[in-house]
């Protein structure tokens, strides 16, 4: 049995990232007990609540207490700090929230683009981000469709409890792992509207990206509102956006606005790292015989408008509308955007700002 003095050695090596000093001296540890089977406790009372390098202090006293030998086994339980106990650690002088950008290091953004409504696009981006999620990457998603966002209830996030704290606004993870920010989930009622101007919402837009707490994310997903109007621009001007994925469907009117979209980026020269046509077609379950029911497909006609080699189609798929609307979209596994994330993976197709 490793002896209470072992652990404080030990956990002597963990430091507080934010402030340069060990978790011990800064009297985080509390109430440290080793059974006779070498089973270790302790609480970690943080400085600040909400602390956003939480769960990295968390993970590396974990591991360095379950390496000392002896031990069998390591329960944390997380505290805070009371406001006597920080001024005693700050002398006298209450810390000031670190800024944000100490935390969220996102290397790529992607936007997720459609010139029209109606397309899928919100679905894309849900069934996207989990694909790459199931790859290991840190994922994000923004939804910047302000008055018709979609994104909560495709992962079942419930509106309203969302909480902030002194550094911003925490957002909530799915089980899938990936981090959502809605406008959906600070309002009281799933069905409470937005009936808000442009200025309102391009202001929105900017706090989901300088305001929330994202951390470290390989992407973050933006689903974009419908066409090229303030919400877009907001996005591709006052975002760092390294590429767009473009959803459309077979429509003509849908490929003509989609160029419309295509032409925006080239004069903000974004590229197109990404296409999917949905709804292209409808499979026979009994035959397997495709039926174009919305037209034939234009993918082809607007991948060589952008200069891209390949693209997505997406059947008509009931199981998607099912999934999305139980709030089930992470169980889904469609290879064709498991495809369409393995590319998007690759650091060399969604180059880094």
């Amino acid at each position: 049995m490793p002896a209470e003095n072992e652990i404080l050695s030990a956990l002597r090596r963990v430091l507080d990232p934010e402030l340069g000093r060990n978790i011990v001296d800064l009297g985080m540890v509390r109430d440290l007990s080793v059974t006779q089977a070498g089973a270790v406790r302790f609480t970690l009372a943080f400085t600040i609540r909400g602390c956003p390098l939480r769960e990295q202090i968390l993970k590396s006293a974990r591991q360095t207490v379950e390496a000392v030998p002896g031990v069998t086994g390591v329960e944390i339980v997380a505290g805070e700090m009371t406001p006597e106990e920080r001024r005693a650690v700050f002398g006298g002088t209450p810390p000031a929230p670190p800024k944000l950008a100490q935390f969220n290091q996102i290397k790529r953004v992607v936007a997720v683009m459609s010139g029209k409504g109606g397309v899928g696009k919100s679905s894309v981006t849900a069934l996207l981000a989990c694909a790459l999620a199931r790859r290991g990457l840190k994922v994000g998603v923004l939804d910047a469709d302000i008055t018709g966002p979609s994104i909560p209830r495709l992962f079942g996030l419930p509106s309203g409890g969302v909480e902030g704290n002194d550094m911003g606004i925490l957002p909530p993870i799915t089980t899938e792992g990936v981090r959502v920010m809605s406008v959906n989930l600070l309002v009281r009622g799933e069905d409470d509207p937005i009936v808000w101007r442009g200025p309102m919402i391009s202001g929105t837009i900017k706090q989901f990206w300088a305001e929330v707490i994202w951390g470290k994310l390989d992407v973050l997903l933006v689903d974009l509102p419908p066409g090229t109007s303030d919400a877009t621009l907001t996005v591709m001007q006052s975002l760092p956006v390294n590429g767009v994925v473009l959803v459309t469907t077979p429509q003509e009117l849908a490929a003509m606005v989609v160029r419309k979209a295509v032409n925006m980026l080239n004069q903000l020269t974004i590229p197109v790292v990404g296409l999917v046509e949905n709804m292209s077609y409808f499979a026979c379950p009994e035959t397997g015989i495709q039926h174009a029911v919305f037209g034939p497909s234009h993918a082809q006609e607007i991948a060589d408008l952008v200069g891209i080699p390949a693209w997505t189609r997406l059947a008509i798929d009931p199981q998607i509308a099912v999934a999305g609307d139980n709030g089930q979209i992470g169980t889904l596994r469609l290879a064709e955007i498991e495809g369409l994330a393995e590319k998007l993976a690759q650091p060399a197709v969604v180059k880094s700002a």
